[in-house]
């Protein structure tokens, strides 16, 4: 997700084009330009850069076990297939 400083930056430079007649609301605008931003993101159901560190180290460790177990198969499949004396 967007980091604080990220939004905050967003906001204050949305806040920059206001008209400088009214820039008394500046901070008002700015403040719910932030407030939208969030909740806009909430909706987009994106996951955090811990979760998807998380998740990328489980499927690294996942291929990892999926290799081995091939490996571990297909030697198997070598005895199967070796002449029996």
């Amino acid at each position: 997700m967007i980091d604080a400083r990220t939004l905050d930056e967003l906001a204050r430079r949305l806040a920059e084009l206001i008209p400088p007649g009214a820039s008394a609301a500046g901070a008002d605008i700015a403040d719910n330009v932030k407030d939208a931003l969030r909740a806009g993101l909430r909706k987009l159901d994106l996951v955090t850069r811990e979760e998807f560190d998380v998740q990328r180290c489980v499927l690294l460790r996942t291929r990892e076990k999926v290799e081995e177990l091939e490996t571990r198969v297909a030697q198997l499949e070598q005895l199967l297939q070796a002449p029996r004396h």
